[in-house]
């Protein structure tokens, strides 16, 4: 086994990224957003007799001449059946390997659970894992449907008897960005973190075809602006990022509807794995209701782990 640091290749990286539906944090495009905002970012192949058993994107900090830290959010992203040991034979080549100082500091988010397959020493857990739901939408809506729970498949059939106009937004900067900044003024009122909005543009922009990479809806009631959603999408999967509504949406349902209209869009576009994003059942909810009602399973990951 050993590790490439430099042969990578964003068409080789982006076709085993797609296979594999990989998470957001793993595309080749999220790191050249960060580029663009001025991190550093170091993408590795780990090749087993000749054949790609695994590729990690890890973003750079440093902090100064002599000190760096990498961190690989939702991977390594693996994309051959490793046992353990064969894992921590590669998490050990990544760490000796790496192209930085000998003052670094490496940590890794398995996107996988806690299991006994982790590869990974309880020891090194410096943080807990987070959780998410991640739908399967390879299936046929109808079938889609029975798996939503019943008061989401009600709230589903009264939004799409409310009148509402559920409309797919442009990819120009100018027709979506009035979601951005409500996300914004969403986020001051709640006091949570997130990307800068100026990340969604360079993400956007970092295909020649920002259809490939981007899909938001808005929902009205005549001239009325009731809520507005967006994903992400990355190969073969797509995160469900902002979501935005009005006393008025939230009545009609809206964010049912579009979440909705957005995974028959989203199926047309090849991707059959939705990321719904974190759910957290104490401080939101009400969020995390709405996304496991779905019928998505819901994913705990292992945590973070210093290698």
């Amino acid at each position: 086994m050993k590790v490439e640091w430099r042969s990578t290749d964003m068409e080789v990286w982006d076709q085993a990224h797609a296979a594999a539906a990989g998470p957001l944090q793993q595309d080749w495009a999220y790191g050249s957003t960060m580029v663009s905002l001025g991190a550093r970012v170091l993408r590795a192949r780990v090749v087993a007799d000749g054949v790609s058993v695994a590729q990690a994107q890890f973003i750079v900090r440093q902090y100064s001449p002599w000190l760096s830290f990498a961190w690989c959010t939702r991977g390594p992203l693996w994309l051959q059946p490793l046992t353990a040991h064969e894992k921590a034979q590669a998490y050990r080549l990544l760490r000796r390997t790496m192209p930085l100082g000998q003052l670094r500091l490496v940590v890794v988010t398995p996107d996988e659970p806690l299991t006994d397959g982790l590869g990974l020493p309880s020891i090194r857990r410096v943080m807990s894992g987070y959780s998410t739901v991640l739908l399967d939408i390879s299936q046929p809506l109808d079938v889609l449907r029975t798996h939503l729970d019943s008061l989401w498949q009600q709230a589903l059939v009264n939004a799409e008897n409310a009148g509402l106009n559920v409309q797919r937004m442009g990819t120009n900067p100018g027709q979506y960005r009035w979601l951005l900044d409500a996300e914004m003024q969403q986020r001051a009122e709640r006091n949570i973190d997130g990307m800068p909005m100026v990340w969604f543009e360079r993400y956007a922009e970092s295909r020649k075809q920002v259809s490939r990479n981007m899909l938001s809806f808005r929902a009205d009631i005549g001239r009325e602006r009731l809520a507005g959603m967006l994903f992400l999408i990355h190969g073969q999967a797509a995160t469900y990022q902002i979501g935005w509504t009005t006393p008025t949406g939230r009545e009609t349902n809206a964010h049912h509807l579009m979440l909705w209209r957005g995974i028959e869009e989203l199926q047309q576009r090849g991707v059959r794995l939705l990321d719904l994003g974190g759910v957290n059942t104490q401080r939101s909810a009400g969020m995390a209701r709405f996304k496991i009602a779905t019928g998505g399973a819901v994913r705990q990951l292992a945590g973070s782990y210093l290698l």
